[in-house]
């Protein structure tokens, strides 16, 4: 008589043990839970949203998560980025979130990819994966992501977080995708980041195990996700509310007959902020370092009368605080009025907290004026040393 073989158990013991409350829910069970614990997941950035994406993933014994990020913890970063600690400041972000993955459960593997998604690599990391959580805070690796998904047939899961509002959707192969959504990127400078505007650690939190809990449906087959459907969390007022969106079959990357089949510059397709200045600098000789100036020796500079003052921030930011005396140029339309910057004398250049005035700065000098200065901090700094304001909506 042939005797076949048992086949063994789905899970080990520590592992029912482990997913024990997960196991029982009848849209998991054994099966399902095995199922997760074969899956593969991609997290593109370890931030904000990554972090507790990340987290969640982990504990629910995805087995595989891969982690796409090229910075290195910041101390700015721990108010929001819960996969990190003050003792991982400088190390790279990667790395700290493999040890505390790892250390919620031994029973998965984390991939670090410490770089940044481009249009050279984002192909050969994300085909092996299952699914793809976005946690990227800028438009070109939105695009990019977006793009590249669709030619894999890849779910992405997507949100972002500013302040206190928080948005959420799922693209599935075959309906649609985020170009279908937001045909265009807005103008350079017109949408801050986060290290820009602002934001709540708490709604990130909110958000990421949002991205969390849709990436676990999509992997088993379970619930109805947020596909076509735009989620909108307003923390400031405790609401919730859901738009529809639709396909669009004239989509020039997931439409009938798309235009867009391989993968682009997409920080010329976003129009990144000092592209073009940058370029026109390619004669002029390597620019020293950017001088950050303190808001207090800035401030002695401008009372001298010794450099012109301008703000690279938007209106919005304009009306709500500004720095008496500055000239204000948003950054997305530098290169338009350029002219009105001059080159043969100091330029003291300040946005909300340094980093695009320093940006703007970059630019200036490669223009040829090496007395282009950055208000280290921003008008944040600036404010924080008790140095005077204005406010209003007049605009020069």
């Amino acid at each position: 008589m042939k005797v076949t073989a048992r086949p063994g158990p789905l899970l080990t013991q520590e592992q029912m043990e482990r997913y024990a409350r997960q196991v029982i829910l009848e849209e998991v069970g054994i099966s399902g839970q095995r199922k997760l614990l074969d899956s593969k997941v991609l997290l593109v950035g370890a931030g904000g949203l990554g972090s507790p994406a990340g987290i969640y993933l982990a504990a629910a014994g995805v087995g595989t998560l891969g982690i796409v990020d090229g910075d290195r913890v910041d101390l700015t970063n721990l108010h929001r980025q819960v996969m990190h600690f003050t003792h991982d400041i400088g190390r790279p972000k990667t790395q700290s979130a493999k040890r505390t993955l790892e250390d919620i459960n031994p029973d998965i593997q984390v991939i670090p990819f410490q770089t940044v998604l481009t249009s050279e690599n984002a192909l050969d990391i994300i085909k092996d994966f299952d699914v793809v959580v976005n946690g990227s805070d800028n438009f070109p690796t939105r695009y990019l992501l977006n793009d590249a998904c669709v030619m894999l047939g890849k779910p992405l899961v997507d949100a972002s977080i500013l302040k206190w509002e928080g948005q959420a959707t799922v693209f599935l192969p075959g309906r649609g995708c985020y170009r279908c959504l937001f045909p265009t990127p807005p103008p350079p400078g017109a949408v801050p980041n986060c290290a820009e505007g602002g934001i709540v650690g708490a709604v990130a939190g909110y958000m990421g195990t949002l991205q969390a809990t849709e990436a676990i449906k999509i992997l088993l087959g379970k619930g109805t996700t947020l596909a076509n459907r735009l989620l909108i969390f307003d923390a400031l007022d405790g609401d919730v509310r859901s738009v529809t969106w639709n396909r669009n079959p004239a989509c020039p990357v997931c439409g009938d007959h798309p235009t867009i089949t391989a993968l682009i510059d997409y920080e010329a397709f976003c129009g990144v902020p000092g592209r073009e200045v940058a370029h026109a600098a390619t004669a002029v000789e390597a620019p020293p370092a950017i001088i950050d100036v303190a808001p207090s020796e800035a401030k002695a500079m401008l009372d001298r009368g010794e450099a012109d003052l301008v703000d690279v921030r938007e209106v919005w930011e304009w009306v709500t605080s500004r720095i008496a005396g500055a000239t204000l140029i948003p950054m997305s339309e530098i290169q338009q009025r350029i002219d009105e910057i001059p080159l043969t004398r100091p330029v003291i250049v300040y946005c909300a907290v340094g980093q695009r005035s320093a940006t703007v700065a970059e630019a200036l000098r490669q223009l040829g004026n090496q007395r282009a200065y950055n208000i280290a901090g921003g008008i944040v700094a600036w404010m924080n040393e008790q140095l005077p304001v204005e406010t209003g909506p007049e605009r020069p």
